[in-house]
């Protein structure tokens, strides 16, 4: 790992944002969506990154901006085509990040057929935590997520519901793309995404491990 790049701070030079998308079945329910058996991958530009201390962006090409609670992923290896048994051997930690959603877009963009790239890649479309270690989570599948706006509880999940494990997420994807260190794998997020609106505060954690708040603001372009 490349500590002249400072691996805590890989929002400032990560390239890729993969996102997995249907990975909680009781989500995929109150999207009215169907459990797939792959998962369903996309993309944020390294862009999309808002870290702690700077606002969440409300696109104004939108009117019903979500929030989508996630565990992420954090690559400390270049890798392609990794076994699942390797799998977790190239990752250097964890960190909680939310995908930011245009509902109004995204909904637009399925009944077309298009893709989701004005939904989900806008600025400040990936609010992130503090990097956590690996060392401080044995096992990423015991892990239990929560997100609040305005001091009410939106979202509350457990990682052990996640349709497919780690493992299997970053050896589909590395089979597509090659992964490279700093790189993140958001993991899919649990029922309960709901709109914010400008000036709402979100607060988001895992439970012992960290958290994160942000405001919500308009974008001034």
């Amino acid at each position: 790992m490349a500590a002249s790049r400072q691996l805590p701070r890989f929002w400032e030079w990560g390239k890729n944002i993969v996102c997995v998308g249907r990975n909680y079945a009781d989500h995929v329910k109150e999207m009215k969506s169907a459990v797939l058996s792959e998962p369903v991958i996309f993309l944020k530009p390294s862009t999309a990154y808002a870290p702690e201390g700077t606002p969440i962006l409300m696109p104004p090409y939108s009117r019903n901006l979500h929030h989508e609670l996630e565990l992420a992923v954090v690559m400390g290896k270049r890798t392609c085509a990794v076994s699942e048994a390797e799998a977790l051997g190239f990752v250097a930690g964890y960190a909680l990040c939310l995908d930011m959603t245009a509902r109004d877009v995204q909904d637009e963009c399925k009944k077309k057929g298009l893709p989701w790239t004005l939904a989900k890649s806008f600025t400040s479309s990936c609010p992130v935590s503090k990097f956590v270690p690996k060392e401080k989570i044995p096992d990423p599948h015991k892990l239990k997520l929560w997100l609040k706006v305005n001091g009410q509880l939106r979202q509350e999940g457990e990682t052990s519901d996640m349709i497919f494990s780690i493992p299997f997420i970053i050896s589909y994807v590395s089979k597509i793309m090659t992964l490279e260190e700093g790189d993140i794998i958001l993991t899919g997020t649990p029922k309960g995404v709901g709109p914010v609106q400008e000036n709402d505060e979100i607060q988001a954690g895992i439970d012992g491990i960290v958290s994160m708040s942000f405001k919500v603001e308009k974008s001034k372009h």
